[in-house]
C-alpha cells in the first residue's frame, strides 16, 4: 500500500532519478523537516505531546518548539498542560528499593 497518492509518489521518484535526493526516504526527511520549520503550530504541538508522554525533557521540548524554557512553560500553562515536577511514583519506588538494598548490604 502506497502512503502517497500516485502523482506525489511519481514526483518523489522523479526527484530521486534527477539526482536531487539519494532516496525516497531522503525526500521524506526533507519534507518533514521543512514542514516543522515552516509550521510553528505543528512544531509546538509535537513538542508538547512528546513532553506530555515523557519522551523528552522540558528543555528539549522548548528547544524543538523554538522557544526558551520560560516561554514554553507559559505555553504549557495556557494549554492546560500540567507539568510534573520531580520523579514519577514508579521511579520513586525503584529508588527506594535500591536504597533499601544498599542499606541492607551496609548493615552486614
Amino acid at each position: 500500500m502506497e502512503i502517497l497518492p500516485r502523482i506525489l509518489n511519481e514526483q518523489v521518484e522523479a526527484l530521486v532519478k534527477s539526482g536531487y535526493y539519494s532516496s525516497k526516504e531522503e525526500v521524506m526527511k526533507s519534507a518533514v523537516r521543512n514542514l516543522f520549520q515552516t509550521r510553528e503550530e505543528l512544531r509546538m504541538s509535537a513538542s508538547i505531546e512528546l513532553y506530555k508522554e515523557g519522551k523528552i525533557s522540558l528543555g528539549k521540548a522548548s528547544e524543538l518548539a523554538g522557544m526558551n524554557p520560560i516561554a514554553f512553560k507559559e505555553s504549557l500553562r495556557e494549554r492546560g498542560v500540567v507539568r510534573e515536577i520531580g520523579e514519577s511514583e514508579e521511579k520513586l519506588r525503584e529508588n527506594t528499593e535500591k536504597l533499601r538494598k544498599l542499606i541492607a548490604q551496609g548493615a552486614r
